[in-house]
């Protein structure tokens, strides 16, 4: 897992990147969590994200947003971390730009920002939200969400309460045009500490059912 560094709009962002295998190979961009609670790209969540994309031939990137590691900048409230994910997805596309498809997955504040670049990017077709912080921000902006994916949720969650989770669920599928899943792993706290295989388990079969050529949901 090569190091890089590559230009976001503060400064210079670092990352840790794996080719696609093909020059066709679909792109994944993994997000970290708050920078004030101590997240980062090395998050052990963050990192089991990368190595699965990995596996499925993705080009992968984790990167730190502003003021984490040795990206540069200051912690800017979720808005300047956008900015960052929206640079991060450019640099990966210089590299492949003909990617098949394009997917993001985050982590609490990685899964909100995830969502967040959803409403910029039509290219990114999945994304994978775990324990996204929706009794902490607003996301009426995903009026209406644009792609399909699926939401992680631990039932024991001290941090994010599953019932704004669920209500956040119930709200994105009256859509049309998109279909959105929703696990939930019993007895997880927000760390998922002892359900790290439950958590992979749900992200893999989830990845196998929307990565399977007769999908219908694109």
């Amino acid at each position: 897992m090569p190091e890089v560094i590559f230009p976001g709009p503060e400064g210079r962002l670092e990352g840790r990147f794996n080719p696609g295998p093909r020059p066709r190979a679909p792109v994944a961009m993994i997000l970290h969590p708050h920078p004030k609670a101590g997240g980062t790209m090395n998050n052990r969540i963050v990192q089991a994200l990368y190595q699965t994309f990995v596996r499925r031939g993705f080009a992968t990137l984790r990167f730190n947003f502003r003021g984490v590691g040795r990206s540069e900048g200051t912690f800017d409230n979720a808005i300047g971390e956008l900015s960052d994910a929206a640079a991060a997805l450019d640099w990966v596309q210089s590299i492949h730009p003909e990617a098949q498809q394009t997917w993001v997955a985050g982590y609490s504040f990685g899964a909100l920002i995830g969502m967040q670049l959803l409403m910029r990017r039509p290219e990114i077709r999945g994304f994978i939200s775990i324990a996204p912080p929706a009794n902490m921000y607003d996301f009426s902006f995903l009026a209406p969400c644009p792609s399909s994916g699926i939401l992680i949720q631990g039932t024991n969650d001290e941090v994010v309460t599953p019932s704004a989770v669920q209500k956040l669920v119930d709200k994105l599928r009256t859509q049309r045009h998109i279909t959105i899943n929703h696990d939930e792993i019993k007895g997880a706290n927000h760390f998922f500490e002892s359900e790290m295989p439950d958590l992979m388990g749900s992200v893999d079969r989830y990845l196998d059912f929307r990565l399977d050529p007769a999908c219908t949901i694109r």
